[in-house]
């Protein structure tokens, strides 16, 4: 199949922006007589005039290959052999022009020209992919990925753009379409759902109806993911000023309840339960539109703290000590929650920390706030409550209290500071006139 060639006049890409590492890449390899493109992600964001996050490279070099034509090369993967190329300031990663196998087929296993490694593509019974590391030509790898928009290439060669599955015409309608089967396609990495809502809520696209259908049909498949890979895929999800809409798409296609089922029934009680989510990740994505990073920690602490504290609360009725309870059902929740997506042991000691900081925080006066602000989980566990008093019409004593404490503790360390600055100069001029004393004395 002939692609698609657009011409650099009729595109907006400029080679200015484009990192000059990658620049570098792309002229190292045609130098050396391979053909190389910038794929993905990069070229969909170049189009539509925002900046992407880092650049990927596709070539017909071979991962040993490229390792030997790069001395900052390390090859790395096992389900898709990859070379990341380390520079200063950024990594770059190349791989190599991939291909995909039959439908019917379950295997291919191919002797490696280039290397000892031997080449596999392996599905399990359902249909999901295990491992793809099968080479081929540039429209067999646009045709291997995911989605119509992310297929483009721009080919430094002539500052074109080359297009295989009419991703531009999706890319101008906004439109976000799968290539071939979605069916088959969500079968095969069901991740690619999760790619599919958060590309929607990133970017502002609108989802293909078919894409959409088998979306909601195959929700329950995301559970077949290793748990680690969700904990990271939820990371994009939820931690970059979209979260709110991504709940939206999650929630609505089912992909929420089979990530967290336990917390989806607990929404599903009442209207209230989904208000106070959509609340407080609106509070998430303010504090990312402000400038203030959010954290994996914060997010979780937002997401299943109502969940919690509720739960705790119904315990504590029944004649536990609240403490106690909080402690027994967060231990529980959070152990239920990893079953399906990994999270950290930092991650839930951190959570539960935030989430039993919140009566010490609450007091007025609190008992041994120097000790509170030391904790790793003191600046999360404040915002949550920040968060707890905006959605709620109690007085804010404990907040002011601590605005005002913090505050105070700012002035003294700046004033601290300045002072520690003063004795180092005192010293140091102490010194430089004892010198000036001891020299005189060695003359006389």
């Amino acid at each position: 199949m002939e692609p698609k060639i657009i011409p650099r006049k009729e595109h907006c890409i400029s080679r200015k922006q484009i990192s000059p590492n990658a620049l570098y890449i792309l002229y190292q390899l045609h130098r050396k007589g391979f053909i190389a493109y910038l794929v993905g992600g990069c070229v969909r964001d170049l189009l539509l005039g925002r900046i992407p996050k880092d650049f990927d490279i596709a070539t017909n070099a071979t991962p040993g290959q490229i390792k030997r034509l790069f001395r900052n090369c390390r090859l790395i993967g096992r389900r898709f052999r990859l070379a990341h190329l380390h520079f200063k300031e950024e990594t770059i990663e190349v791989s190599t022009f991939r291909r995909s196998i039959n439908t019917n087929q379950t295997s291919v296993v191919e002797e490696s020209v280039d290397s000892k490694q031997t080449r596999y593509h392996i599905k399990d019974e359902n249909g999901m992919v295990l491992r793809d590391n099968l080479f081929g030509t540039p429209e067999d790898d646009a045709l291997c990925r995911d989605f119509t928009i992310n297929a483009l290439a721009y080919n430094t060669a002539d500052f074109s753009i080359v297009d295989y599955c009419n991703g531009i015409i999706d890319l101008n309608q906004r439109l976000i379409r799968t290539i071939r089967d979605p069916h088959m396609r969500f079968k095969e990495d069901p991740v690619r759902m999760l790619r599919a809502i958060r590309f929607s809520a990133s970017h502002n696209l609108v989802i293909d109806s078919a894409v959409w259908e088998n979306i909601c049909k195959l929700s329950y498949s995301i559970s077949n993911v290793s748990p680690a890979r969700l904990f990271e895929e939820i990371q994009k999800l939820f931690l970059f000023g979209f979260s709110k809409t991504v709940f939206h798409l999650l929630y609505k296609s089912s992909l929420f309840t089979a990530l967290f089922p336990d917390l989806s029934q607990w929404i599903n009680r009442s209207r209230n339960n989904l208000n106070l989510i959509y609340n407080n990740l609106d509070r998430l994505d303010k504090l990312y539109q402000n400038g203030k990073a959010s954290s994996v920690v914060l997010f979780f602490s937002f997401l299943l703290g109502p969940y919690i504290e509720d739960n705790a609360l119904s315990k504590h009725r029944d004649s536990v000590s609240y403490k106690q309870a909080l402690e027994n059902v967060c231990n529980e929740i959070l152990k239920s929650v990893c079953e399906t997506v990994t999270l950290p042991k930092r991650v839930c000691n951190m959570i539960h920390g935030v989430l039993s900081l919140q009566q010490s925080l609450r007091r007025v006066p609190p008992k041994h706030p120097d000790s509170m602000i030391v904790r790793p989980e003191f600046s999360d566990a404040i915002l949550y409550m920040r968060l707890k008093a905006e959605n709620s019409d109690e007085k804010n004593e404990h907040l002011q209290w601590w605005d005002e404490y913090l505050n105070q503790k700012q002035a003294s360390s700046s004033i601290e500071q300045l002072s520690n600055k003063a004795q180092k100069k005192r010293r140091k001029n102490r010194c430089r006139k004892n010198r000036k004393k001891t020299f005189k004395n060695n003359l006389q």
